[in-house]
């Protein structure tokens, strides 16, 4: 059954409140993040705190995603060795990778660890084939507001300034197969903008949205999942298409429109993604 990543919450890893709310959130998965989220300080107590959690922790079917810091600080080694080889990391998300070596820098600390790109650098975006072609990457997550930093945008909700970097990271995940997730969206009480947003992102081809709040979660598990409306057009193709086989014929036409083996194949996806979210909720 395929894995899904509608909504991945970052959960700031000196919470231990947060921490442990997490374990019954209806995100499809966490990020559990030592780098932006925590203060210099508190890194070491938060990389302990974090290691005793997911020791005890039962976080289901959630996939269990640690941010670390980057090697170029004093405690992104640190970070590495100590969730390398650990059982409940699900991946290790490293950020601002401008290009494959930053990758090859973690595997070599994390070797098996399935690895995630941070892309929210200028350089990274123009890297971004590359990176998704490394062999160690399962997924690659845009961060929206490092990225309009680094380029000097202004925010709209249109994301214009930044589409280009999007559509780049967007089309080198897919080309090599990988999960691409949208950036965060800022105001977390503003319900019309991250819905808004989720479906642009969603009509772009993102896998699913980051998040920063769990009041978030609802509306991106909502708008990246497919509606009952393509659900049953869906299975209404592939049993057309099916008919149409039966009968020697390569296309099948419905609701008149033309079905080809293409429309057949994100057919399926969509009855997976839709079978994988009815699992899940049982």
């Amino acid at each position: 059954m395929a894995r899904l990543y509608r909504s991945m919450l970052y959960i700031p890893a000196s919470k231990e409140r947060a921490l442990e709310k997490a374990r019954d959130l209806p995100a499809d998965a966490i990020i559990f993040d030592l780098e932006d989220a925590v203060l210099p300080e508190e890194k070491a107590r938060a990389r302990d705190i974090l290691l005793r959690e997911l020791a005890v922790a039962d976080f289901g079917s959630r996939a269990r995603i640690v941010r670390i810091n980057g090697l170029d600080t004093i405690w992104g080694r640190d970070d590495a060795a100590a969730f390398a080889g650990n059982a409940a990391v699900d991946g290790v998300l490293v950020p601002k990778v401008g290009r494959p070596a930053d990758l090859d820098a973690v595997a070599a600390l994390m070797p098996q660890v399935p690895l995630w790109a941070m892309m929210e650098t200028a350089r990274g975006m123009l890297n971004a084939a590359g990176i998704a072609a490394h062999p160690g990457l399962v997924g690659m997550v845009v961060g929206t507001n490092d990225l309009a930093r680094e380029i000097g945008s202004r925010f709209r909700p249109d994301r214009l300034p930044m589409i280009a970097g999007l559509g780049a990271c967007l089309l080198a995940a897919k080309a090599e197969g990988r999960v691409v997730v949208d950036g965060v969206y800022n105001a977390f009480k503003d319900a019309a903008g991250l819905r808004a947003e989720c479906e642009q992102g969603r009509d772009m081809g993102f896998d699913g949205k980051t998040l920063i709040h769990p009041d978030q979660l609802a509306v991106a598990n909502e708008v990246f999942a497919p509606s009952p409306e393509e659900i049953s057009l869906a299975a209404r193709q592939i049993a057309a298409f099916r008919e149409a086989q039966a009968r020697g014929e390569g296309v099948a036409v419905l609701d008149g429109r033309i079905v080809e083996s293409l429309h057949v194949e994100t057919a399926k996806r969509i009855l997976e993604q839709a079978e994988a979210i009815a699992g899940g909720s049982e």
